[in-house]
């Protein structure tokens, strides 16, 4: 009863703030603290001040724990064996994507003679349109030669 009843006196003043401001006409100051003075009476009508309340009183009694109960700080290790593994997991899968494919290619493109073709190292070049340029070149060069005869044009 005592929170709603501050949260109201809190809210009058605020409006009478409001109230003054709107008097020396700076409406959209007056209108933001208007706003601004409505939230503790809202809060409090809506029962989120004694929320608040209840979630402090939560966490405080979690943290009590935390410090006085081993089998928090136990629960805490397992939380961190948890990600570890998950982790672990993770890295192992990601350094065997690749090995699967590359191990059982070669041994269904070995010849009946039993000895296993080389695995090629990289792919094949891309066929190349154009000037017979890299692409990363043509792009750059072009970029130049326009720029070039922009330069030319206007005598620089």
């Amino acid at each position: 009863m005592l929170t709603v009843t501050v949260c109201a006196a809190l809210s009058a003043a605020g409006l009478a703030v409001s109230f003054l401001t709107a008097y020396r006409r700076r409406f959209v100051a007056a209108t933001r603290l208007a706003a601004l003075s409505l939230v503790p009476i809202g809060l409090a009508m809506a029962g989120l001040i004694g929320l608040g309340g209840k979630i402090v009183r939560a966490f405080s009694s979690w943290a009590a724990d935390l410090v006085f109960k081993p089998t928090v700080w136990a629960g805490f290790a397992v939380l961190a064996l948890a990600v570890v593994l998950y982790l672990i997991a993770r890295f192992a899968q990601a350094r065997s994507v690749g090995a699967p494919a590359q191990a059982a290619e070669p041994a269904a493109s070995a010849p009946a003679g039993g000895r296993a073709a080389p695995a090629p190292t990289a792919d094949p070049p891309a066929v190349r349109s154009g000037r017979g340029k890299a692409p990363a070149q043509q792009s750059g060069t072009e970029d130049f030669s326009d720029i070039e005869a922009i330069l030319k044009k206007h005598g620089i």
